[in-house]
């Protein structure tokens, strides 16, 4: 069921060594490695997604880079996320594989569509520690808008396995999880 959920990095939650913790990410064959370490510096950033890039490699277990167009040119990586406002000012989005946002409504997911993604993340979906007293959007949003979406939606935010059954019944092509991952 691990290939139903992308894996979002978190050093901070690693409970053992970061690359020791990506090297069992991998061997539970998660959909993708989204690598969201938003503390580094571009520098830093590439370093680590350099090493990243080899676990993932090892397990055939595709990588995308969160934020860092940058680093994914110079290691190859055709596949980005970016925030909404970063996305808006991409030269040559049709440049990337796979292009994606993290959206918050149904305005935004119309505007991502139009700058041309080819995934979406939608959230906070369940509340969740990493947003606390936020309250989560609902199941209700994540079928409205995978209802709409021409791209799949990944549902995040409080997301556990024992939870996916529901978000790919509201037509989310599955979700986005980094506490289960982070801690495995």
């Amino acid at each position: 069921m691990y290939d139903r959920l992308i894996a979002v990095t978190n050093r901070a939650l690693c409970q053992r060594d970061y690359l020791e913790q990506m090297g069992r990410v991998c061997a539970a064959q998660p959909r993708a490695v989204l690598l969201r370490e938003k503390d580094l510096s571009p520098a830093d950033y590439l370093a680590l997604a350099r090493q990243v890039q080899e676990v993932c490699q090892r397990a055939d277990v595709p990588l995308i880079l969160h934020g860092h167009p940058e680093a994914a040119q110079a290691l190859g990586i055709r596949c980005l996320h970016l925030p909404l406002p970063r996305l808006r000012a991409l030269p040559n989005p049709g440049d990337w594989e796979q292009l994606g946002t993290s959206c918050h409504s149904l305005a935004q997911v119309e505007e991502a569509l139009s700058l041309g993604v080819t995934y979406l993340f939608l959230g906070n979906i369940y509340e969740t520690g990493c947003k606390p007293g936020l309250p989560g959007k609902g199941l209700e949003l994540l079928r409205a808008v995978c209802d709409r979406s021409t791209v799949p939606v990944w549902a995040i935010g409080g997301v556990t396995r024992d939870r996916l059954p529901e978000l790919l019944a509201c037509g989310a092509a599955g979700g986005c999880m980094m506490s289960g991952f982070m801690r495995l």
